[in-house]
């Protein structure tokens, strides 16, 4: 992905994606369903305030976010050129 595209990972519902609204119940499983480490829970400098991190650059298109995404808040579109992944060699 180059840097200067614009994220094709996103949320239909910003205040959703606040890991306290599911977080007691599923406890962000974005962080364990994705296969690449795509999503976070980041806190701020105390330790606090979790938000989801979302780091669209590992991401391997396999769209699992847009199928297991309990809340159905992420919503994954086609990277700009909309070809997918090129893999060489297969």
């Amino acid at each position: 992905m180059k840097k200067n595209q614009p994220c094709h990972l996103r949320l239909k519902d910003a205040g959703g994606a606040n890991p306290g609204q599911l977080g007691p119940l599923f406890d962000a499983p974005e962080q364990r369903y994705c296969p690449a480490g795509v999503y976070e829970i980041a806190y701020d400098a105390v330790g606090a305030n979790p938000r989801l991190q979302i780091n669209a650059q590992n991401c391997v298109h396999c769209k699992t976010c847009d199928i297991k995404d309990p809340g159905q808040n992420i919503d994954w579109v086609a990277p700009q050129g909309g070809e997918g992944p090129i893999y060489s060699g297969m």
